[in-house]
């Protein structure tokens, strides 16, 4: 792919090789063995550096054979810690790192799909031109990269530092602790608060993915105090041993905005668009896999249309999932602009005593009705007259400083 005079020609080219360019490519291949599809990535290896998890309850059958080919870690059950209690949950929990998808892909997809260490200069409805030059032809083109920073989302951010350790000695953790909320709530130092906390899993007996997590106002990480934070955090488990590697990231928590000038600022004339740049996440938790899987699956029943119809389905199915959201984005008005920073932790120390199979199905963007109802009845863990101006406002711009987003 060298040469500023050379081409080459596809029937589907993805640009972006994360977690919903690379789900792209797969379903594809395994709906289309015989389709010659592109998978375009600026880094060297597909999914960045990044853990995705999710509860095996998101998936239904078609998705989780999709993901049956990635080596993941997995148990049966969590844990949640607050002030108030503890709990033990039977969901199903699973956890894929961006080492094990990049390997995955790789087995499956073959080099003649993968293109890493590409960058895409510009893309239209008829291909991508790479940064040396090469055009890359293509029936349908889809940019799966991440989202352009827009003033047409409002909310907050979810800030966090995880870091991979070998322990010295056995941890003893057997599940997952997906909210330990039992740690400090409001940074010393700081005049601003966030809700915070810790986020455990067990990947070996010697072995840990312990993160630091925190919803707040702004997109600042300050790696020194997250790292800090951590080390702390090891010392009072009784945690010693050596640091294998880390991640660091800013995802947005969104809480309104005008949807329709949204995709317009990102919206390339007859090219599809998937992922976050699409805005199918998770407004409150920031969850992208069960969205990545089921757009992907979406997109290999429909691979034969013309790119212009493919961009087209794909937009109608970003707005109708935004239409779907909107009672997790007015939760994050109130998480945001109702909840003292001290005192957020209480609304998810509520919502965590609730019925296990409505807690699956909030996580899985698909709450039921009566979910809703039990959610927002009985007593609020907000003030109510700030709860009714934070649903009232319009909440602050999504525009990160950061070099992490979706």
């Amino acid at each position: 792919m060298n040469g500023r005079a050379s081409q080459t020609r596809t029937e589907i080219a993805i640009v972006g090789g994360g977690l919903s360019g690379g789900l792209i490519a797969l379903a594809l291949r395994r709906h289309h063995p015989e389709m010659h599809v592109t998978l375009i990535e600026a880094g060297e290896t597909l999914g960045g550096n990044h853990r995705w998890s999710w509860f095996e309850s998101d998936l239904g059958p078609e998705g989780t054979a999709l993901m049956a080919s990635f080596r993941k870690s997995e148990w049966d059950g969590y844990q949640v810690q607050f002030p108030a209690y503890r709990r033990r949950l039977g969901s199903r929990y699973r956890s894929l790192t961006s080492e094990d998808f990049d390997a995955a892909l790789r087995r499956e997809l073959g080099q003649d799909t993968i293109h890493t260490g590409h960058s895409a200069a510009s893309i239209d409805a008829g291909g991508v031109t790479l940064a040396n030059g090469h055009r890359i032809s293509a029936r349908s083109v889809i940019d799966c990269r991440g989202p352009e920073p827009s003033r047409h989302l409002t909310g907050g951010w979810q800030v966090f530092m995880g870091r991979l350790t070998r322990t010295d000695r056995p941890h003893g953790i057997k599940l997952p602790v997906i909210m330990d909320a039992n740690v400090e709530q409001f940074s010393p130092g700081s005049d601003d608060g966030a809700y915070r906390f810790v986020y455990v899993l067990p990947l070996g007996a010697n072995e840990l993915f312990v993160e630091d997590t925190y919803y707040t106002d702004t997109p600042d990480l300050d790696r020194s105090a997250l790292s800090s934070r951590l080390d702390r955090y090891h010392a009072a488990q009784g945690w010693d041993g050596q640091i294998l590697g880390g991640e660091t990231g800013i995802l947005p928590v969104i809480t309104g905005g005008d949807f329709s000038a949204f995709q317009a600022q990102q919206r390339v004339d007859g090219v599809s668009l998937a992922g976050a740049r699409a805005g199918l996440v998770h407004p409150l938790t920031s969850y992208t896999l069960p969205f990545a899987v089921s757009t992907a699956l979406a997109i290999a029943q429909d691979a034969e249309l013309p790119g212009q119809q493919l961009a087209a389905l794909l937009e109608t199915r970003a707005r109708r999932h935004w239409s779907r959201t909107g009672f997790y984005r007015m939760l994050g008005s109130m998480l945001f602009g109702a909840a003292r920073p001290r005192e957020r932790y209480r609304v998810f120390e509520r919502f965590y005593r609730l019925n296990e199979g409505l807690i699956e199905r909030f996580y899985a963007g698909e709450s039921r009705l009566k979910d809703k109802a039990r959610v927002l009845m009985g007593k609020p863990p907000v003030p109510v007259g700030r709860a009714i101006s934070a649903l009232a406002g319009k909440g602050a711009p999504l525009i990160a400083r950061e070099e992490k987003i979706g």
